[in-house]
């Protein structure tokens, strides 16, 4: 995992053009603290920070092809390198172990549908100094943060983190997941498109839980690639501690396709964090006895987490409520991960969209209302989970590999009939990978219900940020939010208190504009608030208010009561 920062279709390259972006890069150091790296043509200026997982001897980038010339930078991983390097490249002079090399060689075969045959993680710019051509790409899913823009004389830039360039253009997008955009383009072009997307289309395939079993163990197989010490984070639930059990599998020796050893380490370490006697950490704890790991489970304050705040706002970028639940105590762990040499983590984010786990989904209508609910959030978990993850992790110079997001595995998943994963009396959320993966985990924790990132670590985390909110703001100021916040205004006095500070960081309205807005219940999109009227008047995206679901539901939810009791 590393940062791009690209200033892109320049009619006369100057030095000043090279500072400018170096100044930019400069902001995302944290995303790669490795190495620096820097090319400049007549037309562009191509930046990158590395953090050095595969090839840390000679991967740095920018990569150049030695006969085109052609210039890349890529923040991400490409896990089908070496079958690519063995079939279409076999004949491409690879000069670096690296797996991103491969896009070089694809581009030369396949131009823009390069994207077509990866398998990975990316973002990434491609620059062929003669022609002054360029292309800038993104992950299907989104998994790898990017941002564009135009500055007031129309030249393009693009950067990892908006906070690069956004006091430079005077406008900024976040880059759509699954697009390419080139010099020759008006808009980035969709180049994914599924059948599973659309109801008519979908295939409705027969769930065999030895099938999903199979294809889950190969994602987190080839999500092991790598040079370096990895780590796997628990939450405790079912997502996470059954992609760490997977990994356990092949953590004592991992073989490549020749069969030759690659690195590994005698003891895998893994990671959760919650407030003192937090549900997540006695469930996190008992998963990595029961799979062998070396645990630690750290614990942290509600004023450490308020004192941060500002921080995690900066870093993730957002004032989506939930995703600065959920990012605080993901930031602070990730602080303590980084002292302890690792750089590359594990993780469970993607389940609960593939499956319908968030407990809202228990309100499903239909099939189709399950499916399609699934299929929007698939494709926004770039500007939720994802950015969560990425961010969070990367704050410190740590890559989270997010194995339910395989290319491949999203096609097995969403293909499945929807049928057979919805949720229901006497039926948990989830139940398709609760099945497929009995007797991997200690029952407890197969059976566990749903809980959502920030409740886990302890109910009294956000209930104390609704609190404090609550102090901080007052009645009139969330009266007046719609002039003050003119985009996205916030409805609750928590959401306004985060509001407040992500301007401090990020004043202007093109930044706000990259922050989704709607109401949401539970993770809900807005869309499927319409399925129960007993949704429709809560503002809380906590799982809790879910009362007819959560076991440990708020007593009588409501939009004007911004500390609700437990029930």
């Amino acid at each position: 995992m590393c940062s791009i920062t690209a200033l892109l279709g320049l009619t006369e390259s100057v030095e000043s053009h090279r500072d400018a972006v170096l100044r930019a890069s400069s902001l995302q150091h944290h995303r790669g603290p490795d190495w620096s790296g820097v090319i400049q043509t007549s037309t562009a200026v191509i930046a990158h920070e590395r953090l050095a997982i595969v090839d840390v001897a000679s991967g740095s980038q920018p990569l150049v092809d030695p006969e085109t010339g052609t210039i890349l930078a890529v923040n991400g991983e490409i896990y089908n390198h070496r079958a690519l390097k063995k079939s279409t490249l076999a004949s491409y002079p690879f000069t670096t172990g690296s797996d991103c090399e491969v896009m070089l060689g694809l581009y030369r075969e396949h131009g823009a549908d390069l994207v077509l045959h990866l398998e990975g993680m990316y973002a990434f710019v491609l620059h062929e100094p003669d022609t002054g051509a360029w292309l800038v790409g993104r992950d299907p899913i989104g998994i790898i943060p990017l941002y564009f823009g135009r500055d007031d004389e129309g030249q393009t830039w693009v950067a990892s983190e908006m906070k690069a360039i956004s006091d430079i253009c005077t406008e900024v997008q976040t880059f759509p997941p699954g697009h390419t955009l080139s010099n020759m383009d008006f808009a980035p072009v969709n180049r994914y498109q599924r059948d599973w997307m659309t109801w008519d289309q979908h295939p409705r395939e027969p769930y065999l839980p030895e099938a999903l079993h199979k294809a889950l163990d190969e994602s987190v197989q080839s999500h092991l690639m790598g040079d370096v010490p990895y780590g796997l984070l628990i939450s405790g639930g079912l997502d996470s501690s059954v992609v760490a059990a997977l990994a356990m599998r092949h953590a004592q020796q991992r073989i490549d396709e020749d069969k030759t050893t690659q690195a590994w380490w005698p003891n895998v370490h893994s990671f959760a964090i919650g407030l003192e006697g937090s549900p997540d950490l006695a469930a996190a704890e008992e998963v990595a006895a029961f799979i062998g790991t070396t645990h630690h489970g750290m614990t942290y304050t509600i004023q450490e987490g308020m004192d941060a705040l500002s921080d995690v706002i900066r870093h993730i970028e957002t004032y989506d409520v939930t995703t600065i639940r959920a990012s605080t105590p993901m930031y602070l762990m990730a602080r303590r991960i980084r002292t302890m040499g690792i750089k590359m983590v594990l993780s469970g984010e993607g389940a609960d969209e593939l499956f319908g786990g968030y407990l809202y989904f228990h309100l499903a209508p239909d099939a189709r209302e399950f499916h399609e609910e699934t299929v929007r959030k698939v494709l926004d978990l770039h500007k939720y989970d994802c950015a969560r993850a990425n961010k969070s992790m990367m704050a410190w110079g740590i890559e989270a590999r997010v194995p339910f997001l395989d290319r491949n595995f999203i096609d097995h998943a969403m293909r499945l009939d929807p049928v057979c994963k919805m949720a229901g009396p006497g039926k948990l959320e989830k139940e398709p990978l609760r099945k497929a993966f009995e007797g991997l985990l200690p029952e407890r924790i197969l059976r566990r219900q749903k809980e959502q990132f920030s409740d886990g670590v302890g109910y009294g985390w956000i209930d104390s940020l609704k609190a404090q909110a609550d102090l901080r703001v007052s009645d009139t100021d969330l009266n007046r939010a719609a002039s003050r916040f003119p985009i996205n205004p916030p409805t609750t006095k928590e959401g306004y208190w985060y509001r407040e500070m992500f301007e401090r960081h990020f004043p202007s309205a093109a930044a706000a504009s990259t922050v989704p807005g709607g109401k949401s219940v539970a993770c809900s999109t807005e869309k499927a608030l319409e399925w129960d009227a007993r949704l429709r008047n809560v503002v809380d995206p906590s799982g809790r208010a879910v009362t007819q679901v959560h076991q440990d539901g708020y007593s009588a939810p409501h939009a004007d009561d911004p500390s609700p009791k437990q029930g």
